[in-house]
């Protein structure tokens, strides 16, 4: 009998020793893998002799209802993405096009590791309290929105971390994000760039928004803007919750 079922999963990071037991788990034993090309070529060996839907940036569309169509048809099938599925991932679109087309189908989120998480630990412990996530691809989400948020977690003092930061036509909205950082909490406020986290060319860097390096920033880099209790203190980026204070620790 049919499952009448589609997984949405979660590679996490980049690295096969991040990705969440379940999430192996669910690849190994489907039959289709949809997802982006690139995705795809991080792991040959655990997509090896399945069937294989790909597709390019801009193809996620057709990509989801390919895989939908699939898993009506009955086979076993998972929609990659990297990190998270349900965090800038494809489970939403999954369940969008469900909702209207495949009502029959039921999408489940397999969860991984989010760039979040993995460059939060590669650079210390930045995100210890409250702290925001903003993509700046304006693909979806309008400018103005974009810049919008960023006001908002800038004036209520959040770590902010920057998803889709820039890419080779977009790089206006990075310097919008550092300005309007720079205003609210200051030039001396730390930040962390992280640029192909926990694969290969991982690069790890610190700095201060008075020094942002603009030119660095790119689609395989993510961004933290810490706060003004955000702190680097030997060679760790983390930002302090309060324990002092209230301890005196």
């Amino acid at each position: 009998m049919p499952e009448n079922k589609i997984y949405a999963v979660g590679l996490g990071p980049g690295s096969k020793d991040l990705m969440a037991p379940k999430a192996l788990e669910i690849l190994r034993s489907c039959n289709v893998i949809a997802g982006y090309k690139y995705y795809l070529e991080q792991f040959p060996d655990l997509f090896a002799g399945k069937t294989i839907i790909s597709s390019g940036m801009t193809g996620e569309i057709q990509r989801c209802r390919e895989a939908l169509e699939a898993a009506r048809s009955g086979k076993r099938v998972a929609v990659i993405s990297s990190g998270d599925a349900g965090i800038y991932g494809m489970a939403g679109l999954l369940m969008e096009l469900a909702e209207k087309d495949f009502p029959e189908i039921e999408v489940e989120t397999v969860p991984g590791i989010t760039a979040a998480s993995a460059v939060g630990a590669l650079l210390g412990a930045p995100l210890m309290n409250d702290f925001a996530t903003i993509s700046l691809s304006d693909l979806m989400t309008p400018e103005k929105v974009i810049i919008k948020r960023l006001e908002g977690v800038a004036e209520a003092d959040l770590v902010c971390v920057l998803y889709n930061p820039a890419s080779k036509k977009r790089r206006t909205l990075i310097r919008t994000a550092v300005d309007i950082y720079r205003r609210a909490v200051g030039e001396e406020t730390v930040a962390g760039i992280v640029t192909d986290a926990c694969r290969p060319d991982q690069q790890v860097m610190t700095c201060t928004l008075k020094d942002f390096p603009f030119d660095e920033i790119g689609m395989k880099t993510l961004v933290v803007l810490g706060n003004s209790r955000t702190v680097l203190r030997n060679g760790k980026m983390y930002t302090l919750r309060g324990y002092d204070d209230k301890y005196g620790i």
